[in-house]
């Protein structure tokens, strides 16, 4: 069965080998598996810490957590009442089924929408529908957002957000390099003093120092590699990308960390930070990204 329902996830399995896990607790992916021409056995490509909780009591650390409405703390009237990253990664998604099962690949449908918890924090109509595809080689996410408003008011009730994939690829952090971000305008995270934007000059980004940065107007394709392995991202109407890894520095502070955690993943996040999407009454927004394997070695492209 290429889809399967468990009490708390999604399993997904292609006939050639690869295979995802998709919680329903925040529609979190905590599991890809993939091969490539080095490695015929697949093998994980997502990191989720021995310490992350897989029970529902606290968003997962690690995986793919879905970030909506607001990235980080929220800084937007409407979210004013909503935590850290909002509550996409943190709400229990319905299962809507398989949307496609061929040769080429599987994809199902997990849904979310206002609850009473929600609507305790948050007032907006809404209607969430997140499509995870798994091929041989490839894992796509695609976020839909509905504004489901129907008030005749004036002004019209417009639906103001931002949204992100919070990817934690596993690599090697010492050795990995990010590209093509060089000369983009970005928000370093990590400077206390410096708050404005500065320009990116490496041509492949490390994340040997902690690091925190949010890149805008990014071109929306990019290849995060390491000696003898790589990913590569491809997003649409996610104009901004995200480059975190907390080194010791932070990451030995953060509770549902691993031991040594950050050596062993860099968070590549497409998204739609920098500013809000608007969605006016009755219209859709989709935001998705599709992560590839990479075969052959391509740093000496750098």
């Amino acid at each position: 069965m290429p889809a399967e329902q468990l009490a708390d996830r999604i399993v997904l399995k292609h006939p050639k080998g690869s295979s995802a896990e998709i919680l329903l607790y925040g529609a979190t992916v905590i599991s890809w598996k993939a091969s490539d021409k080095r490695h015929p056995e697949p093998f994980e490509r997502l990191f989720v810490s021995n310490k992350a909780f897989l029970d529902g009591s606290k968003p997962v650390r690690g995986g793919i957590p879905v970030v909506f409405p607001c990235f980080g703390a929220p800084t937007h009237a409407d979210h004013s009442r909503l935590g850290q990253h909002g509550f996409g990664r943190s709400e229990v998604w319905k299962w809507d089924g398989v949307v496609m099962d061929n040769e080429a690949g599987v994809s199902v449908r997990l849904t979310l929408e206002p609850t009473p918890k929600i609507q305790a924090v948050y007032n907006k109509p809404f209607h969430l529908s997140y499509v995870v595809t798994l091929a041989e080689h490839q894992l796509s996410t695609d976020l839909h957002v509905k504004n489901t408003s129907t008030s005749p008011d004036y002004p019209p009730d417009v639906l103001e957000f931002q949204a992100l994939f919070h990817n934690y690829i596993r690599a090697p952090a010492s050795e990995v390099l990010i590209h093509p971000l060089q000369n983009l305008k970005y928000l370093d995270k990590t400077d206390p003093v410096f708050k404005g934007l500065k320009t990116e000059t490496r041509a492949g980004v490390d994340v040997r120092k902690m690091t925190d940065s949010v890149y805008e107007d990014a071109p929306q394709n990019y290849e995060v590699t390491w000696p003898g392995g790589g990913i590569a991202l491809r997003s649409v109407n996610l104009k901004d990308v995200v480059v975190w890894n907390p080194q010791a520095e932070a990451g030995s502070k953060i509770g549902d960390m691993e031991d040594g955690g950050w050596e062993r993943y860099v968070c590549l996040e497409p998204g739609f930070v920098r500013g809000f999407e608007r969605l006016e009454p009755g219209r859709t927004w989709i935001g998705q990204q599709v992560l590839s394997v990479i075969h052959e070695e391509r740093r000496l492209n750098l």
